[in-house]
């Protein structure tokens, strides 16, 4: 049983990134290549007062499930409270955020689906980012060309105001593919396939 667990332990170390800005860590239990493009996967520990803004996407749903502590949702203008095990989904197109408003840490799980390889290669590259210096106090990329790259693969889009930064944001996303930013990121942070 020692043996079993150590295995496990080894395998989710490998598949943990962590974010020394934001003191989040993300596990990815299985990406969309590996569930053949039915979902992505992960288990987050989302420090206390952390969260995101609101945004959507319009290719895939998220389906959020409290482990520890109380993770909060709004979709829509709906704000829900969830303890461990219970569940709830932001459907694809819906408004939405997630946040903890505790005091304390908690961990709960997401399941994107369809799978969205360029959701995984932005954790990835945000999360490499803040261990090398190369995020603001919030996490957020110092370059407009990788920041209009993660963004343009995320699969997120910005909502209120924040809307109109979507083309520029996506035009530098776009340069950074040409450029050879793109390239670079993906061969220096990412790291889990």
């Amino acid at each position: 049983m020692q043996a079993r667990k150590s295995a496990f332990t080894a395998v989710t170390q490998s598949r943990t990134i962590l974010n020394p800005i934001l003191k989040d860590e993300v596990v990815f239990l299985e990406t969309s290549s590996e569930s053949g493009g039915e979902h992505t996967f992960v288990e987050v520990k989302l420090s206390a007062g952390g969260g995101n803004p609101l945004h959507y996407h319009d290719t895939f749903s998220e389906e959020f499930t409290c482990l520890e502590g109380e993770l909060s949702l709004q979709v829509g203008e709906k704000i829900i409270r969830l303890q461990p095990g219970q569940s709830a989904t932001a459907p694809i197109g819906s408004k939405h955020r997630f946040f903890n408003s505790s005091k304390h840490d908690c961990r709960f799980q997401c399941r994107i689906s369809p799978g969205c390889p360029g959701f995984e290669q932005t954790l990835q590259i945000t999360y490499g980012l803040a261990r090398d210096g190369r995020t603001d106090a919030k996490g957020m990329p110092k370059s407009l060309y990788i920041l209009g790259y993660t963004v343009l693969i995320s699969g997120t889009y910005l909502t209120g105001w924040m809307a109109a930064l979507q083309p520029v944001l996506n035009w530098f996303g776009r340069k950074a593919i040409k450029n050879g930013t793109a390239a670079e990121l993906e061969r220096q942070y990412r790291t889990i396939w």
